[in-house]
């Protein structure tokens, strides 16, 4: 029987125990934080169930361009829509963020629950502790009582995630000046969020805090949010912010965050000066390898820090793999499973195809979303790749009207003569269920023509 011994509990490494398992192997997961990792109890569950949130208090906001009117105790009407740019949720809708927090606290604890029960019913065995190698396939484990235990195995993966990047001149209070992981621990809403970093997380709590009646203002680096998404896709969210009332600082640089006497100031690198409540920094990730002691196991990483792996997840040190966030290959819950998969296949000696970035679909959740998948536009413009481009305002569909949806478009990139799907963009609500038939046909090689002629459910947004 091969040993295996995985350290970290998030996607990567919970995916990669029962993968292990069910072929056999005899598992032990090393786990510090908690099963589940960042992504179930600091990052992708929590931020989604806010967002949930956020999307009820969107649909009630906008229910008066529906024709359908709310009314105050005292009988006065609201129909406010999304359209005003002075928009605050309508004044008949409580929004009791200490439920909304709860909520949250209790939905990752119960997938943190539900995922530790799925680890032990597959036999794996569950050690808590901080891991280090003392060799490529030895670990010594810190457990909290003080002990230390002895991990040796066949097969060592890395899946310990990464961590909020922290910039000295903006340290982090937990009161005013926060990361994503310490907004749900607030006693109130923020008044006025001030949000550092315009990338998909900053984007996405700038959507969801102005939905749910905090002021905001994006300070970003770049010319316009979410810098790395389909420039098209990036500027229909951008003038819904506007719509919306969020200020967007363009080419703005943060240079320090300070507390003042009731909020925070933050200053920018051209002299200027942001006043708020509350400050959130979302500024990146860097890996988190500290005390690991990846020297002793000769393990190699890039100069940013990550994990380097090839495309079946092995790493520099033989009978060593890395897999999710710790790599940087793609920050995704959805990729860090696949890699962790991949990694025990390969160990294992089942067939395994490398991983295939290029099929991986990703989703930005504002309002409206942001999903994609395989190639660019900016490939296409660069001339990385030679495709058909098309483009489908969602203003045209007929569901979307029904709806009261104007906002958003379908996107896609083909292969001139063959007609096969290469890449697609979707922007609308739910865009991460939008994505899907793309992913497949891109996935499989499908034909535009072949997409085209699947029936669809009239009306519908996927169709």
């Amino acid at each position: 029987m091969t040993s295996v011994a995985i350290v970290g509990g998030g996607p990567a490494g919970y995916e990669a125990a029962l993968v292990a398992a069910q072929l056999g192997a005899e598992v032990t997961l090393i786990d510090r934080d908690g099963i589940g990792g960042a992504c179930v109890l600091t990052d992708c569950v929590p931020s989604k169930t806010l967002i949930a949130t956020s999307d009820v208090m969107t649909s009630v906001a906008a229910a008066g361009g529906l024709g359908v009117t709310l009314y105050a105790d005292d009988g006065r009407p609201h129909t406010a829509t999304w359209g005003e740019a002075d928009y605050s949720p309508p004044d008949v809708v409580d929004l009791d963020v200490h439920t909304v927090y709860g909520r949250i606290h209790a939905l990752a604890a119960a997938q943190s629950s539900d995922i530790t029960a799925g680890l032990q019913r597959a036999g794996v065995e569950l050690v808590g502790g901080q891991a280090r190698f003392v060799a490529p396939t030895r670990l010594v484990v810190s457990q909290v009582d003080g002990g230390q235990v002895g991990v040796g195995a066949d097969v060592v993966l890395i899946a310990t995630g990464a961590t909020p990047r922290v910039m000295d001149s903006a340290p982090l209070d937990g009161e005013r000046i926060l990361d994503w992981r310490q907004l749900y621990d607030l006693p109130d809403l923020p008044e006025h969020l001030v949000v550092v970093g315009s990338g998909v997380t900053g984007a996405e709590f700038a959507s969801a805090y102005r939905a749910l009646g905090s002021k905001v203002t994006l300070v970003s680096s770049r010319d316009r949010v979410l810098p790395g998404e389909d420039s098209d896709a990036a500027r229909v969210v951008q003038d819904v912010f506007a719509r919306r009332g969020i200020e967007v600082l363009g080419h703005s640089r943060a240079e320090a965050v300070t507390r003042s006497a009731d909020g925070v100031v933050v200053t920018l690198t051209d002299g200027r000066t942001v006043a708020g409540s509350h400050c959130l920094m979302a500024v990146g990730s860097v890996p988190q390898t500290s005390g690991l002691h990846l020297h002793a196991a000769g393990v190699a990483v890039d100069d940013r820090g990550f994990v380097t792996t090839d495309r079946v997840s092995r790493t520099s040190a033989p009978g060593v793999y890395a897999a999710g966030d710790v790599t940087g290959v793609l920050m995704l819950a959805s990729v860090a499973a696949m890699q962790g998969r991949i990694a025990m296949w390969h160990a294992l000696g089942e067939a395994v195809s490398p991983l295939r970035l290029a099929t991986v679909s990703a989703n930005v959740f504002t309002d409206p979303e942001i999903a994609t998948v395989g190639i660019t536009a900016a490939m296409v413009e660069r001339g990385d790749v030679v495709a058909n481009t098309v483009l489908l305002p969602l203003a045209t569909n007929a569901r979307a009207k029904m709806q009261g949806i104007s906002d958003g478009f379908v996107k896609l990139f083909s292969r001139p003569g063959s007609g096969s799907l290469l890449g697609g963009v979707v922007v609308a609500p739910r865009a991460s269920e939008l994505i899907m038939p793309i992913s497949l046909a891109v996935q499989n090689g499908l034909t535009a023509d072949q997409v085209a002629h699947t029936f669809s459910i009239y009306p519908s947004l996927s169709g």
